[in-house]
């Protein structure tokens, strides 16, 4: 109702929105899609790299993976530490980092503690110094069940990061696969801990996404852009 009868427009923030919108009854006609602005200011260091690492305990050589998330199903979380326990027990699994609270953190806490994962996953609770976790990172991870657009994933690109996420919502039209990171079906525990080792075995495609993720917010998610979309409509 809200959106079709009391209103002459309607912003989606991503295709996958769009679609969602036009799916329950609304005009496509009146639905427009302006992606959200990432503001690249948002994600700078005030601490540096090694401060942050030192302060979470990762040894220089440790591959760090970050993931910013409410812990919440959706969020794929439980799909995460299944895949590090996959390659724990192999001998490859990254140390994870894990930045966020929700009604899912005791029952993740507790899998992972009674997992092989135990001792490279740290929740870290709450935090709102992303741009430090980013800094201290290698590699940012959204396994997403469902996602509107996935504004964490693009931060870290804006931080020049590269990502691993599930091709759902707008993460699917946002990442650029093999360009600025790597996209895996949701749910699918062997294919994302399949990219989490082969980014963690080379460092030479970390830097490479990692280098397309600012120009790539730049081309599609500069705030200008947005905001002259806004005004035209």
């Amino acid at each position: 109702a809200v959106y079709g009868a009391f209103t002459a427009a309607t912003v989606a923030i991503s295709p996958a929105v769009a679609t969602c919108l036009a799916g329950g009854g609304v005009d496509p006609q009146r639905i427009h899609v302006i992606p959200e602005a990432v503001d690249p200011t948002r994600v700078e260091s005030t601490r540096g790299r090694a401060a942050v690492r030192a302060e979470l305990g990762a040894a220089p050589d440790d591959v760090v993976v970050l993931c910013v998330a409410a812990l919440v199903h959706r969020k794929g979380l439980d799909v995460l530490v299944d895949a590090v326990t996959h390659l724990q027990a192999q001998g490859a699994a990254p140390v994870v980092w894990i930045a966020g609270d929700g009604a899912d953190r005791g029952k993740l806490e507790a899998a992972c503690a009674a997992s092989r994962a135990a001792g490279r996953i740290r929740f870290l609770g709450r935090r709102d110094d992303v741009g430090d976790l980013l800094a201290g990172c290698d590699v940012f991870v959204l396994p997403s069940r469902r996602e509107g657009l996935g504004v964490a994933a693009l931060e870290a690109m804006a931080a020049g990061r590269p990502v691993v996420c599930s091709a759902v919502g707008g993460l699917a039209d946002s990442v650029v696969h093999g360009r600025t990171g790597m996209l895996v079906p949701p749910g699918d525990v062997a294919a994302l801990a399949a990219v989490l080792a082969r980014l963690v075995n080379d460092a030479g495609l970390r830097a490479s996404l990692g280098r397309e993720g600012p120009r790539r917010i730049a081309e599609r998610f500069a705030a200008d852009a947005m905001i002259d979309a806004h005004v035209r409509l």
